[in-house]
């Protein structure tokens, strides 16, 4: 038991984040995160993170803008170490950037450091001035099946509404 353990661990590598005192970036850094090895490669299932306590500052007032982000993916040949995410997340606590735009970068950056077969990012902020904000982008790998599970949930996205009560 103890031999395999330290086998997966082997293929896993170093990471620079898990098991180690946690070292906030206070500006936008894509460096942060890091992947290992997706141990179910042969299986198409989704992984989704829930960040309810996302911040990014407005680029123009410079005032904080917050949200729950939604991010769900299918992996390929690797997931995203959730640690290294959580603190990418925390490292757009003073970037300015508008919602769409900070959507936008965070399924780029993941999609170069996961090369998923899906992807979807979706922020639901809070409002200012009476206005929220909820930008959704998503990814299909190309030449797969998930180009067209991306077109169609792109189309149909949100086609209910929820009941906006608590914001």
């Amino acid at each position: 038991m103890k031999k395999n353990s330290t086998t997966k661990h082997q293929k896993i590598g170093k990471l620079h984040s898990l098991g180690k005192k946690t070292h906030y970036h206070f500006t936008y850094n894509p460096q942060i995160l890091e992947s290992v090895p997706n141990p179910h490669p042969q299986v198409d299932y989704f992984v989704k993170f829930n960040c309810p306590e996302f911040t990014a500052l407005c680029p123009i007032t410079g005032q904080p803008d917050f949200a729950t982000i939604y991010l769900s993916y299918i992996p390929d040949r690797k997931i995203v170490e959730s640690k290294s995410l959580k603190l990418y997340l925390f490292s757009f606590r003073n970037h300015g950037g508008f919602h769409e735009d900070c959507i936008n970068i965070i399924a780029q950056d993941l999609i170069k450091i996961l090369d998923p077969r899906y992807l979807e990012v979706w922020g639901k902020f809070t409002p200012r001035g009476g206005l929220s904000i909820d930008p959704y982008v998503n990814y299909g790998k190309k030449g797969t099946k998930f180009v067209k599970m991306a077109r169609k949930r792109l189309l149909l996205h949100d086609l209910y509404p929820e009941t906006i009560t608590n914001r």
